[in-house]
């Protein structure tokens, strides 16, 4: 046998070897398709912060409130926008949280509580029930924050 044609035979073989191999067919038939995967659906991979998750239902908006007060931050008398706010009985206030840090509006006699509000969050309305004046602060940062609603009949 003759180097050229024991190259060529060698060739022929490798080449059948890789066509097997691109084929993913192992049974020697060049002719028969492969087998498709019974599962053709994808599998989402362990680090898809979104496998397996609903999609989310998004949460009621807060019912509008008759006034709105922005808490712009730990500046004293001026920490809440408007300062004093006048509101009659049975209108509704809310605080929206217009900082970059986490507040409340606490009255100081406890007659209302907003909770902690994250940036950008506004507490749901809280109704205003009795007349008088009541002044407030944030819980977290104490008296620095202040102010005052004045319900009138």
């Amino acid at each position: 046998m003759t180097l050229k044609t024991t190259l060529s035979i060698g060739t022929l073989f490798l080449l059948s070897v890789a066509a097997v191999a691109c084929t993913g067919n192992t049974g020697g038939n060049f002719n028969s398709p492969t087998t498709p995967s019974a599962n053709l659906t994808p599998t989402p991979s362990p680090s898809d912060p979104y496998a397996g998750n609903p999609t989310p239902t998004p949460s009621p908006s807060p019912v509008d409130a008759d006034v709105t007060v922005h808490i712009l931050g730990m500046l004293g008398d001026r920490s809440y926008s408007p300062n004093p706010i006048t509101v009659r009985v049975g209108q509704t206030v809310a605080w929206n949280n217009d900082d970059g840090t986490e507040h409340t509006a606490t009255a100081d006699g406890g007659t209302f509580d907003t909770g902690i509000l994250a940036p950008g969050e506004t507490s749901n309305p809280t109704v205003m029930k009795t007349a008088g004046s009541f002044p407030y602060h944030c819980q977290i940062h104490g008296f620095t924050m202040a102010g005052t609603v004045v319900v009138t009949q």
